[in-house]
């Protein structure tokens, strides 16, 4: 089954729209019916919670759902995040995308422990806005000793499971098409260019040499804003880190499936490196 397969079963017949004007769908109609699917049936996914926290009298809590073939040992742990921003939902209707796809096609997830958290900021996705409840954008506040709830459980779970890999999903509404930032590990362009490349059957790239501020080339940046969800400093050995970005205008369909595709082809891609690199 190639990528494009795969984005057959990932999207929905019928796949939600969204638009700033229309409201936002909860946090239990968006996410319920995935952790009850993986819950009742799935072969290797479990759902889980990453921990809670209360604000304005309500108590917020952090989804975490967990790729594991049973019967398997994995070699690579990566870690793919949704949502840090509130008002970017494409990347969190990617990842419940991605969990059914992989739900239905187990055997392109063999080697692999994949930990998915669709969404970091679920007060900024219920309110519709980039920051958190608390004001904060929390992309700025990784390893900085922020007292954010949400960046403290994710800075312990990074800690804690030493992932081999990241890959952070967001959208630009400033973008005129697909592109990434490849920090990390050497090898994290050479997982980018084919996924790049993959992405294209679902929307063109951003080929701009400034994008955001940053120098780029053909779609890919290597310097990033501090305070960004990733590895630990000085985390040995390097792993690598990628972070997705879609164009907002574009239809969120198509955003979707440009996440899904890059995805695949990322895990494929870093599998066939790492076995190759064994075997010189």
């Amino acid at each position: 089954m190639t990528a494009l397969d795969l984005l057959d079963h990932a999207l929905p017949a019928t796949a939600p729209a969204f638009s700033p004007e229309k409201p936002r769908q909860s946090l239990r109609k968006l996410l319920l019916p995935l952790f009850r699917r993986v819950a009742e049936s799935s072969y290797a996914w479990r759902a889980e919670s990453v921990g809670h926290w209360d604000a304005d009298g309500t108590r917020h809590w952090m989804p975490r759902l967990v790729f594991k073939r049973p019967g398997e040992t994995p070699d690579f742990k990566v870690g793919i995040f949704a949502g840090v921003h509130g008002d970017e939902p494409a990347g969190v209707f990617a990842l419940c995308d991605f969990v059914r796809a992989l739900d239905d096609s187990a055997v392109r997830g063999r080697g692999y422990e994949l930990h998915v958290y669709p969404l970091v900021n679920p007060t900024g996705y219920e309110d519709g806005t980039r920051h958190s409840r608390s004001g904060k954008d929390l992309n700025r506040e990784f390893w900085r000793g922020s007292n954010e709830p949400e960046v403290a459980l994710l800075e312990k779970e990074i800690l804690r499971e030493k992932y081999h890999g990241y890959i952070s999903l967001h959208s630009d509404d400033t973008s005129e098409g697909f592109y990434a930032f490849a920090r990390g590990h050497t090898l994290t362009e050479h997982l980018l260019r084919p996924a790049l490349a993959t992405v294209e059957a679902a929307l063109p790239l951003d080929r701009r040499s400034e994008i955001d501020g940053f120098h780029a080339q053909e779609g890919i940046i290597h310097t990033a804003y501090d305070g960004i969800l990733s590895a630990p400093p000085g985390a040995r050995p390097h792993p690598f880190e990628v972070i997705l970005e879609t164009p907002t205008q574009a239809p969120m369909h198509l955003q979707r499936g440009a996440f899904v595709l890059a995805l695949v082809e990322i895990l494929t891609h870093y599998r066939r490196f790492i076995s190759y690199g064994g075997d010189l």
